[in-house]
């Protein structure tokens, strides 16, 4: 399973930051001004005010279960919480198991990836045909997929975006008026129209081009469900006439078939495709790109050299503008969003299958478990905070702790939730979505945001300044410099405490990140070599104006970007991860870029056939180790990187240093994952599918475990009219007047669609009318996140709109939601059209 950008920030570099943060807000900000935002940290109750700095147990254990037999392990006491979602059978005979606690959340989506690449000549690749990979939308019976394979435990999907996510309601009437539904004759028709068209011809209900069967290769994944929907997938294209090979294959091998080979080897035309979710998003502005837009480097051809690339120019344009804030308004935003979803139905090249409720399941002991609306416990709060009471250890149990494809690297490593599992609970961002909110919060750096946007421009001081890649320097940006916003950030709470091989944190350790980004993109023959990083990260670069040093813990920072949001100005201008100390960094540079031995991207490995960069790997880690104790003997600083406002943050001595402390880490652990979360890594061992961490309990860690205790999300429920949900009547001409309740916290509202189910047509849609003061008096009352209330809305259909509709069912569609939740709650209510 690959691994959703809703993931931490990760990477080296600046762009990783955003891609992997991919951290949203809601409100509305306007106008120039300033907020600052400081962490906003469960809070821990007096008693716990006395427990030692880092997390709750002295030892956490990662090991690997298959899925068939979590169950019996969990209960013969060898784990304390599986990570790996149950396959839908076994959970459904755990549920009401006093023996086991499930916690359920909609972690997975499932899509089927179509090889959209034009065949060589005298060959036919039927997806290379839009209408051909238009009618796969009615060839996948998605009711199906989530009532049988899932039995019930998963929800259709239209689009990219899950109906539990707030920008359903962005794209509401075009996922629920799609007309997408299982419809394998209408499919048939549109498949026989579009390859007579392109020449073939259905000779014993098999198509052939130019003599020969067109044969199309589909992959699916073995380890879950998604092994049957290949079959469901077959059934439907060998009667759609197509001859289909089957590859049934596991994670490794399936991820190294499509992602790291050229479409046009045609290795594969069909996979099905899983995305672990890691972090709710109030508004999205990576998920669709990464889905629908090739720029981002996530569709056929990867934006690797040499490959062939999918193309659709709209999608990049309307994908850069959102990514990067150029817009002056919400409903300008929901138009773009729009847009794009409306050109990834279009274009078809993913079709989106479900969401699917994962089911975690724990011992009943395990105590204070944290409860993501999105990942559940799989998410970096749970582990920070669990534990069973009695014991000073925890057993992690997963699918796997390794495979062929894990590679932990923090420029083009992390790729699959296996590793990030891990990761996640070793490292500490600067800022990570909440929990229920899904706005970006403080983590461990606080900030501070001024903006002139969407019309006006700050001036940048002449004193700030940005990598220049070519000169190897920090250069000043001189006068006359404008952006849209200022974020001055704080990382007090990372200045003054310890990387886990005890050396202290530095914002030496930032800058390196910040121009470490910079030289992937700009430096030409840098760029060469990492060609899809370069390509990806230049479109957010260039949104950079300026950096400004103000002391040893507070950096200012220019970005020409705005937001109706703050915290969103804060997520898309941080500038780092502050994952890795400089000192690694620079070496898995040297290694990469001067000697050529070893590379960050699996497509660069391949291309210049040298390992794929992974410092758990004893192999690769020794290599990182000769180059250390190369810039030891040197002690080498890296050029320009340190020298800012005339000052050197770094002397030759303390680089000594630095790299002397990785080396006598490596002598000590046998890897080089060095980093500044709650615990570090002690052991790590693939054959053995084996992870061990260890607390960190340095004095300078700032949080215990208490802090980033959250517990379960607040409820968000719609009570329908009428005695069990009734069936409101009318007739042509009539108004029609409903009220219906929603209680959850915050802010509540209340989306309806009416639905002609047999065209599938939206026709009407609004959002409901509170009933006495409604939104406004939850305002007024002061309630809260932690307060849930009642709310009632009506909802109006007026005459004119009646007068219109045939006697029959119509669907009304509700969505309720609230600005202390980042999912939405669906309900259904038939209306019924009297003649």
């Amino acid at each position: 399973m690959r691994s959703w950008t809703g993931s931490a920030a990760i990477g080296g570099g600046v762009w990783a930051a955003r891609l992997r943060a991919a951290v949203v807000l809601a409100g509305i900000f306007l106008g120039a001004a300033a907020v600052a935002v400081h962490p906003a940290a469960a809070q821990p109750d007096q008693a716990e005010a006395q427990d030692p700095p880092g997390p709750a147990v002295e030892r956490l254990v990662f090991r690997a279960f298959d899925v068939d037999r979590a169950p019996r392990e969990l209960e013969a006491g060898q784990m304390d919480l599986y990570l790996y979602s149950l396959k839908t059978a076994a959970a459904r005979r755990l549920e009401g198991n006093t023996s086991f606690r499930l916690y359920q959340a909609p972690a997975t989506s499932v899509s089927l990836l179509l090889n959209p690449a034009p065949a060589p000549e005298g060959e036919l690749n039927p997806f290379a045909l839009p209408e051909v990979r238009r009618a796969v939308q009615y060839v996948v019976d998605r009711t199906f997929i989530a009532r049988d394979i899932y039995q019930g435990m998963a929800v259709p999907m239209i689009t990219h975006v899950s109906r539990q996510d707030p920008d359903y309601l962005t794209v509401y009437d075009l996922d629920r008026g799609s007309g997408l539904t299982y419809d394998p004759e209408y499919a048939r028709r549109l498949i026989a129209e579009a390859m007579k068209a392109a020449g073939a011809e259905r000779v014993g209900g098999i198509w052939r081009y130019r003599g020969r069967p067109v044969v199309v290769k589909l992959i699916a994944r073995v380890e879950d469900e998604r092994r049957e929907i290949g079959d469901l997938v077959r059934s439907e294209l060998e009667q759609a006439g197509f001859q289909v090979a089957m590859a049934y294959l596991p994670f490794a091998a399936a991820v190294l078939t499509v992602y790291s080979s050229d479409p046009q080897a045609f290795q594969w035309h069909l996979y099905t495709e899983g995305w672990g979710r890691s972090a709710p998003q109030r508004y999205d502005f990576a998920t669709v790109n990464q889905m629908t837009a090739a720029w981002m480097g996530n569709m056929p051809g990867w934006q690797e050299v040499g490959f062939w690339q999918y193309r659709h120019p709209e999608l990049d344009e309307l994908g850069k503008r959102l990514f990067r804030g150029e817009f002056t308004s919400l409903e300008e935003r929901n138009r773009i969003y729009r847009r794009m979803t409306e050109l990834g139905l279009e274009e078809s090249v993913r079709i989106w299958l479900v969401t699917v409720v994962n089911s975690f399941p724990a011992s009943t002991a395990l105590a204070d478990v944290t409860l993501d609306l999105v990942a559940g416990p799989r998410s970096p709060w749970t582990l920070r905070a669990a534990r069973v009471p009695g014991r000073e250890d925890l057993v992690v149990g997963n699918q796997w702790v390794w495979t062929e494809r894990t590679t932990w690297n923090p420029v083009g490593g992390f790729g699959d939730v296996y590793s990030i599992d891990v990761w996640r609970n070793l490292y500490d961002p600067p800022l990570w979505n909440h929990p229920f909110t899904g706005r970006p919060m403080p983590f461990r750096a606080d900030f501070e945001v001024k903006t002139a946007g969407p019309e006006g421009k700050l001036e940048v001081p002449e004193d700030a300044v940005l990598w220049n890649a070519g000169e190897d320097r920090w250069a000043p940006v001189g006068p006359g410099t404008q952006a849209a916003s200022r974020v001055t950030f704080d990382y007090s709470r990372y200045v003054g405490s310890r990387w886990h091989h005890g050396q202290p944190v530095t914002l030496a350790d930032l800058l390196y990140s910040v121009a470490q980004g910079w030289e992937l993109a700009y430096d030409r023959d840098k760029a060469r070599i990492e060609v899809a990083l370069g390509v990806t990260a230049r479109p957010y670069l260039e949104t950079f104006r300026g950096f400004r040093l103000l002391d040893d813990h507070r950096l200012e920072v220019y970005v020409d970007y705005w937001h109706f949001d703050p915290s969103t100005i804060a997520s898309y201008a941080s500038p780092g991860g502050l994952s890795m100390p400089w000192e690694v960094l620079a070496a898995l540079d040297d290694l990469v870029f001067a000697q050529r031995r070893a590379a960050y991207s699996d497509t660069a490995a391949a291309r210049f056939n040298v390992p794929w960069l992974s410092l758990v790997m004893e192999r690769d880690a020794r290599l990182v180790q000769r180059t250390l104790r190369t810039l030891l003997r040197e002690k080498r600083v890296p050029e320009g990187v340190f020298e800012v406002g005339g000052q050197s943050l770094v002397t030759p001595e303390e680089a000594a240093a630095r790299y002397q402390a990785a080396l006598d880490w490596f002598d000590r652990h046998g890897h080089l994952v060095i980093s500044n979360g709650p615990f570090y890594l002690a052991a790590y061992d693939p054959p053995a599918q084996y992870a061990e961490l260890r607390a960190f309990r340095d004095p300078s860690y700032p949080f215990e475990p208490g802090d980033w205790r959250f517990g379960a999300p607040p409820e968000l429920a719609i009570e329908l009219p009428g005695p069990g949900g009734g069936r409101p009547a009318l007739r042509p001409g009539e108004p029609l007047t409903l009220e219906v309740a929603v209680r959850g916290p915050g802010r509540l509202g209340l989306r309806y669609l009416l639905v002609d189910p047999a065209t599938r047509q939206v026709v009407a849609q609004g959002e409901a009318a509170p009933v006495d003061g409604g939104a406004d008096r939850a305002v007024e009352t002061g309630r809260s996140a932690e307060a849930a209330g009642t709310d009632r809305f009506r909802i109006t259909l007026a005459p004119e709109t009646t007068a219109q509709l045939f006697p029959g069912l119509y669907q009304l569609h509700l969505a309720a939601f609230s600005d202390a939740l980042a999912r939405l709650e669906e309900a259904e209510l038939d209306v019924e059209v009297e003649p």
